[in-house]
């Protein structure tokens, strides 16, 4: 209940502390005043002679002085008491802040399990190298395919370069044969024209291609 109240009892304090100031602030002002009428009837009565006037209104002037000297020693007093409310309404409102941050702590603490949470940070591992372990397989396996399909295409490019060689079209069509290539016997056109599927297969495994 204090907690509550009390910005409101500081909020209060200053409201009546700025008036004190203001109150003050007058009253020096009209002491001030005061002070320069005596300093000219002093003066005014100096001029005429009149030395007991001219005491009576020093004594008086002193009194002025002294009471407007009490002015600013309390209008000093009442800064720093302000001064001094606005720190601990600064205090106040920290506290508060720390007080309501302990207690959400403490509700964080009570819904968070020390044991649920390192096996929830487990379970994260765990399923995550399951994952990156997956990763890896598919990468594997589709690296293995896209190898495997680059050696067909160059195992066909060698297949198809050869027939050229011995003129076999990839089309299946026999062409006409060069008089040599690569160290094989020379043919005529009508000969590879009427070359039969044992002499290719022959020249095939003579080159080294089943």
């Amino acid at each position: 209940t204090i907690n509550i109240f009390f910005p409101d009892i500081i909020k209060e304090q200053n409201r009546e502390l700025r008036g004190t100031q203001r109150a003050i602030s007058r009253d020096r002002a009209a002491l001030e005043k005061q002070e320069k009428q005596l300093e000219l009837e002093i003066k005014k009565m100096a001029k005429t002679g009149n030395k007991e006037a001219c005491k009576v209104l020093a004594k008086q002037l002193v009194q002025l002085r002294k009471q407007k000297n009490r002015t600013y020693a309390v209008s000093s007093k009442v800064t720093s008491m302000s001064t001094q409310t606005k720190v601990m309404n600064s205090q106040m409102k920290m506290a508060g802040a720390m007080s309501a941050t302990a207690k959400t702590m403490q509700a964080v603490n009570k819904k968070m399990d020390p044991q649920k949470t390192l096996q929830t940070m487990q379970n994260f591992q765990k399923e995550n190298m399951k994952m990156e372990m997956t990763e890896e397989m598919i990468n594997d396996t589709l690296d293995d395919i896209f190898d495997a399909s680059d050696e067909e295409e160059e195992s066909q490019d060698i297949v198809n370069q050869v027939l050229d060689e011995i003129g076999i079209e990839i089309s299946g069509k026999m062409a006409k044969a060069p008089s040599a290539a690569r160290g094989l016997p020379s043919a005529s056109a009508s000969t590879a024209a009427t070359i039969s599927d044992e002499e290719i297969e022959r020249q095939l495994k003579a080159l080294g291609v089943d």
